[in-house]
């Protein structure tokens, strides 16, 4: 099966893609559309696969470097899972000072990864981020989209831990 009828395959089957083409179209196929479709790429999947940013690519008739370029460019886009739950440190100014860097060992240690990996079982990531904006909040940690002001490093396992078991 070629990648073309491996792409229209999936484009039957899979919903997420028919979102992506759903988007497509109410752009009316523009390229300068590009962010906004990957973004609903990005928030099906929890990441962009390399088939979904060809299918993009070759929708919005763009050349791949272009695309790869903006995934590449902006922060919020990933070509990797992050997990089906995901920890964001802020390690900002504010944050740093007040006890960032020691929750990102203790989150490290607790799940043995480092920033930017993921558990084998694809459920908890750990990502770094340089600042969130919620500077009065310090040390914040956005966890599945929640952030959680002035966190310490006694609470921060116990919180991933009920996010991934579902409590």
């Amino acid at each position: 099966m070629t990648a073309q009828a491996a792409m229209h395959e999936l484009q039957k089957t899979d919903p997420r893609v028919k979102l992506i083409s759903a988007k497509i179209k109410k752009e009316h196929y523009k390229q300068d559309a590009l962010i906004e479709v990957l973004h609903t790429a990005q928030n099906a999947y929890g990441y962009l696969p390399m088939d979904v940013i060809r299918f993009i690519t070759k929708e919005l008739k763009l050349p791949p470097s272009k695309v790869l370029g903006t995934v590449s460019f902006y922060h919020f886009f990933s070509m990797k899972s992050r997990g089906e739950h995901t920890c964001l440190v802020c390690t900002g100014t504010a944050c740093y000072v007040k006890g960032a860097q020691q929750l990102l060992n203790e989150i490290e240690r607790e799940f043995g990864l480092k920033a930017g990996q993921v558990t084998e079982d694809n459920k908890f990531g750990v990502q770094v981020a340089r600042c969130i904006g919620a500077c009065g909040l310090a040390p914040a940690v956005v966890l599945d989209d929640e952030v959680h002001a002035k966190v310490t490093t006694e609470e921060i396992a116990s919180k991933i831990n009920a996010k991934i078991q579902g409590l």
